[in-house]
């Protein structure tokens, strides 16, 4: 085996732009090496700007910026919230962290994401409750908008805020607008394996200044304003370090050309393998662009003679690191007990694309020669 057959092909693997190293070495030399500080709310109007919103707050992770957004909307125990069922468990965690409890929507097969006629069913059926939601989670799932439109106006006819959980989707677009600039409040992940990183990190966007002062109050231990130290209301330690921020801006320079690089990388998968019989990849939905973050595919086994799970020992028995897709949250055994509405009666969507997802290395640091080892240990296995 050659050095380079041998050497670990990762899913997402961290991709610097080289300017990083710029805005960490100015945050030593200034010793701004506590939380805030010039990179922290440099990064926040980078991203805001990009986003088109009015203002942001850095966070410690997009987990926390969805945290804080549920709090600022008056989630409460025993108060249902709205949360699309195929993604990570990130986007839920925080619904139970206020005591909440998440109604879980099945994913639509056009697109993957959030399923407009399942969403219409379940506000009908806690209509008759009496309790409507207090809050959305609309996630975009591996780099995808959801399906904007008729998502946001079922919610606004029964006047439940929307949290655009745009964790994946950073660059990408719906109708021309981007990702994380619908709804009441929009959430990035800046995760190691995202398309642009701060080692850890997050954003919370929004139009709502008086919101991200809230939120941005919280997150500083909710320190009240006076001499001494002294708490009004429960605060988190919450606020992204100087030093990462730095990471960030230098991360934002390069966005677009991530994007385009991931999309390139899926064009050459798609290229290589859409014609086995069997095959088939996550759709691009008409209505946007996706920033491709992981390029995702489903295998018919009764096509292709194979399973996921055969596709990702021999990619593991050649170093190479593949996931299945997102298992639905409403089949953890940590939400076994929420409600779930399936795209159609008898019909969920989420649980078959579980049982047939998979998702290829997609860093925007991979080589061609490191693409083409995936696409020929896929290839030879569906032959």
């Amino acid at each position: 085996m050659d050095t380079e057959a041998e050497q670990r092909i990762y899913l997402s693997s961290p991709h610097m732009s080289g300017d990083e190293q710029d805005y960490i070495r100015e945050a030593f030399a200034t010793n701004w090496i506590a939380p805030l500080g010039p990179n922290v709310e440099a990064f926040e109007r980078q991203v805001a700007d990009y986003v088109g919103v009015q203002g942001a707050v850095a966070l410690s992770s997009g987990t926390a910026a969805l945290h804080l957004a549920l709090k600022y909307l008056g989630v409460n125990r025993g108060d249902s919230v709205i949360c699309s069922s195929l993604t990570f468990s990130a986007s839920a965690n925080p619904i139970i962290y206020e005591g909440g409890v998440p109604v879980f929507i099945d994913a639509d097969p056009s697109n993957w994401n959030m399923s407009p006629q399942a969403l219409a069913r379940a506000l009908e059926e806690l209509k008759k409750t009496g309790k409507l939601p207090k809050a959305a989670i609309i996630v975009d799932l591996y780099g995808q908008s959801a399906s904007m439109e008729p998502l946001l106006e079922l919610l606004e006819h029964y006047q439940v805020p929307v949290i655009e959980d745009a964790a994946e989707a950073l660059g990408a677009t719906y109708q021309g607008k981007p990702c994380g600039s619908f709804g009441k409040f929009g959430v990035f992940s800046f995760n190691g394996n995202k398309i642009i990183t701060t080692s850890g990190g997050g954003m919370l966007v929004s139009d709502n200044l008086k919101a991200l002062d809230k939120v941005r109050f919280w997150a500083t231990q909710a320190r009240d304003k006076a001499r001494h130290y002294q708490h009004s209301e429960i605060g988190y330690n919450y606020r992204l370090s100087n030093v990462l921020a730095g990471i960030g801006r230098g991360q934002m320079k390069v966005i677009d050309e991530r994007v385009n690089t991931r999309r390139a990388i899926f064009d050459r998968y798609y290229a290589a393998l859409n014609k086995v019989d069997g095959l088939d990849f996550m759709p691009e939905a008409s209505y946007g662009r996706s920033n491709r973050w992981l390029t995702t595919l489903t295998l018919d086994p009764e096509k292709t003679g194979v399973t996921v799970n055969d596709v990702l020992i021999a990619l593991e028995e050649h170093n190479i690191e593949a996931r299945p897709v997102w298992k639905p949250l409403h089949l953890q055994p940590v939400f076994k007990d929420c409600p779930y509405y399936p795209h159609e009666i008898g019909k969920s969507v989420s649980d078959e694309l579980f049982a047939k997802g998979i998702c290829l290395p997609s860093g925007t640091n991979m080589t061609e020669a490191e693409q083409d080892r995936v696409i020929e240990i896929v290839s030879r296995l569906l032959k």
